[in-house]
């Protein structure tokens, strides 16, 4: 196993069958990729949805809502490959995505880990930007060198929301990120996105400021 991709999902049963299917149509070799989803609590109907996909998938259903860096860090200890990217339940990716990504990695000893572009998209899946994704990062579409994860310590759980930008700080003081300027990765804009609350970002955000200081 060389790549393993970390989904988690809580209350996107509206979302969920498309981002799947994207990830299964994916053009690298079945046997070199794993997906991994962590349906963190969810009380809609994504768990009934997640029991058509235990062939081609590993489910796991946590017993309650823990947050987004506790599911993502379950995925993580759980992964069997080398590598590890995220996606979001709400989002989908191009079908040369895990292909491209793993090739850079595994034919550059170099390369801590490896970012591509992202359309921004509407419900419909209408594309709305390129976005460069050095500019203007995302948690997701960045596949990792697994053991760097664990190196770094993870995602902290004592964040709810901004888990990404932390990751990244800490990742960043050690280790690079290389970015291919090719829009792979489709990030859905929708009412529900977490970024959407203004309020709890903006608490992240002190909290960010007030762990890393220099920000």
């Amino acid at each position: 196993m060389v790549v393993s991709v970390v989904i988690t999902v809580y209350n996107y049963d509206k979302y969920i069958e498309r981002c799947l299917r994207s990830v299964m149509d994916q053009s690298l070799n079945k046997d070199l990729y794993e997906i991994i989803i962590v349906n963190d609590g969810s009380t809609d109907k994504t768990k009934e949805i997640l029991e058509n996909y235990t062939d081609v998938a590993r489910v796991f259903h946590l017993d309650k809502n823990r947050g987004l860096s506790y599911a993502r860090n379950f995925g993580i200890k759980k992964a069997k490959g080398q590598f590890v990217v995220f996606v979001d339940a709400d989002d989908y990716i191009q079908k040369d995505m895990l292909f491209i990504q793993k090739t850079f990695l595994t034919e550059n000893n170099k390369l801590d880990a490896v970012s591509v572009d992202y359309y921004l998209v509407d419900e419909r899946g209408t594309h709305l930007e390129h976005v460069n994704a050095e500019e203007r990062p995302i948690a997701c579409g960045i596949m990792f060198r697994k053991d760097f994860l664990f190196d770094i310590g993870l995602y902290d759980e004592e964040f709810l929301a901004r888990e990404d930008e932390d990751l990244r700080i800490r990742f960043l003081k050690k280790y690079k990120i290389y970015n291919i300027i090719l829009p792979l990765y489709r990030y859905r804009m929708h009412d529900s996105n977490l970024t959407k609350d203004k309020e709890k970002m903006d608490k992240h955000f002190e909290k960010l400021v007030k762990k890393h200081k220099k920000l």
